[in-house]
């Protein structure tokens, strides 16, 4: 468990609160990046555009469209793969990519185990508190691309710096 005193990140979200513990410990440069984002109000108003049902909910992508988002560091950057950490069941916070070393702005929660993730996906943090909003999301009806059918979104980030 991380020390409780660390910065964290709230999404207020249309369907409720999410409270994030990040793993500062395991993945430093990928929360930097989640929490300075949270910070300066990047993800305010952004959707979650891909909810797949038993799997995930994935948002942070300012387009809405799962192609877009950048990083404090520039476009992409490098994975921070920890072996001791995995996508083991609901309430796992990982940054989305489309291949190694390709981290931005996107991240995603999982809703169930997913371990054909492990290794491939950075794994930063949990849903601490907030976990019936987060089942709840994974139950909003979606088109045949995992996109959901009504908005749900990110009304604001918090970044909590204790």
């Amino acid at each position: 468990m991380e020390d409780p005193t660390n910065p964290y990140v709230v999404l207020g979200t249309s369907m409720g609160e999410i409270t994030l513990e990040l793993y500062w410990n395991h993945a430093r440069k990928t929360c930097e990046n989640f929490f300075q984002l949270a910070k300066r109000g990047y993800y305010n108003e952004v959707i979650f555009h891909r909810i797949i049902p038993d799997c995930i909910i994935q948002g942070g992508d300012p387009t809405g469209t799962g192609r877009g988002g950048a990083s404090i560091y520039g476009q992409k950057f490098e994975d921070e793969i920890n072996p001791d950490l995995k996508h083991t069941g609901a309430g796992v916070l990982s940054m989305a990519n489309s291949g190694p070393d390709t981290n931005g702005s996107q991240f995603f929660i999982t809703l169930a185990p997913t371990p054909w993730l492990d290794g491939k996906h950075t794994i930063f943090g949990r849903v601490s508190k907030g976990m019936r909003v987060v089942k709840r999301m994974g139950l909003v009806a979606t088109d045949s691309q995992d996109r959901p059918k009504e908005n749900v979104k990110i009304l604001r980030a918090m970044a909590v710096d204790n």
